[in-house]
């Protein structure tokens, strides 16, 4: 039931994204330092996403991989605490009199 509804939103943003496109066909002048093109609204606002995501992704990247390093270390932490408590219970009980 859940991969159905996540087929039927991804075809219905898949839709709105067509229809927008569609109607927004009309070109735009698009300045850059070395020159000037036109292009369709819809190719210029996604690109712009595009590029925005992207961007968003570098920037999270550092966090990221600073969270996983942490994960790993942690990891080994609690993998070397359990051998510990694993070692301490198979030690012999002496009588304490």
């Amino acid at each position: 039931m859940g991969r159905l509804l996540t087929w039927i939103l991804v075809l219905l943003v898949l839709v709105a994204g067509l229809s927008f496109g569609v109607l927004n066909a009309g070109a735009v002048p698009l300045d850059y330092y070395w020159g000037r093109v036109e292009v369709p609204l819809s190719l210029a606002l996604a690109v712009t996403f595009a590029l925005g995501v992207a961007l968003g992704m570098l920037g999270c990247l550092g966090v990221v991989v600073r969270q996983r390093r942490e994960v790993a270390r942690l990891r080994k932490a609690v993998r070397v605490a359990e051998q510990e408590v694993e070692n301490l219970r198979t030690l012999p009980i002496r009588d304490a009199r």
